[in-house]
């Protein structure tokens, strides 16, 4: 019985095992003999100043993005904890569609909001701002952060809000009748028991926006330093070192590796042990 189980079970991994082999392994695979071609490459991009800015901005993009929308997303995700299931459900159709756009449409739809032309824009322009300016915000690293929050913050959401749905708010409230005010209750009681969802949101969140370009590049293209867009520069402009590209792909994809599973070591570290193991 526990053989056929067990067969089972692995016939079920198979399909995911295909996926994961044909889509990940492989293209991983072949960009590292592109790398490795060239004993040089690696040396080339770590010696290489431009990299290094460009890690500089893309940590302080990563950082920035992913805190407001840790913050934002929590505190939307705590709103919906305390309504009723079906209000919660319809409004979580709402906010996961930001999750099916693509980053070119998301910055398409921020242009025509906060461009220069924009409705937004041209709506501060008539109680006297500079729509120069504002538009100015949004092609820069502070607008990329603020555009990539749009699809950041629903994954906030999906992730911390099963966590606040099946919190026992009656600890909260017997907090409170010993005398703790609502904000000491809630950072004493309940951000102990979520703060492995927040961290592991966080690095979830902090791993899509260090690695992806769209949105960027349809916004600031190359003029912000970032190694996603230096990696499209390497590959689209420059096109004559492709060891180096590929050796900057290893480089990314690694980051954004260690950044999950950072998220995913804290998660599991934290996760309730079984009394009966």
């Amino acid at each position: 019985m526990a053989t056929d189980r067990r067969g089972s079970h692995l016939l079920l991994a198979v399909p995911g095992g295909l996926v994961l082999l044909l889509f990940f392994a492989v293209p991983l695979l072949a960009i590292w003999s592109d790398a490795v071609r060239d004993p040089g490459s690696f040396r080339r991009v770590l010696a290489s100043p431009v990299i290094w800015r460009s890690v500089r901005g893309s940590a302080l993009l990563t950082v920035a993005a992913a805190s407001f929308s840790l913050v934002v997303g929590s505190s939307v995700a705590l709103h919906l904890s305390r309504m009723d299931a079906r209000r919660r459900q319809a409004l979580m159709f709402l906010i996961a569609l930001p999750l099916t756009f693509s980053g070119l449409i998301v910055a398409y739809g921020f242009i025509l909001a906060y461009g220069r032309a924009g409705f937004v824009t041209q709506a501060l322009g008539f109680i006297g701002a500079d729509p120069v300016r504002v538009a100015g915000v949004l092609f820069s690293p502070v607008g990329l952060a603020f555009a990539s929050s749009y699809y950041l913050i629903p994954r906030v959401v999906l992730l911390v809000l099963p966590v606040l749905v099946n919190f026992e708010w009656t600890h909260i409230a017997a907090a409170e009748s010993l005398g703790a005010r609502r904000w000491r209750a809630l950072a004493d009681v309940m951000l102990p028991q979520i703060l492995p969802t927040l961290v592991a949101a966080f690095c979830l969140v902090a791993a899509v926006v260090f690695g992806a370009y769209g949105t960027a590049l349809a916004l600031v293209g190359t003029r912000v330093s970032i190694l996603p867009l230096q990696l499209y520069s390497m590959i689209a402009e420059t096109g004559s070192d492709f060891p180096a590209a590929a050796a900057l792909s290893i480089v990314l994809t690694g980051c954004c590796t260690g950044i999950m599973a950072t998220g995913e070591l804290v998660a599991a570290h934290h996760e309730p042990r079984d009394a009966s193991a």
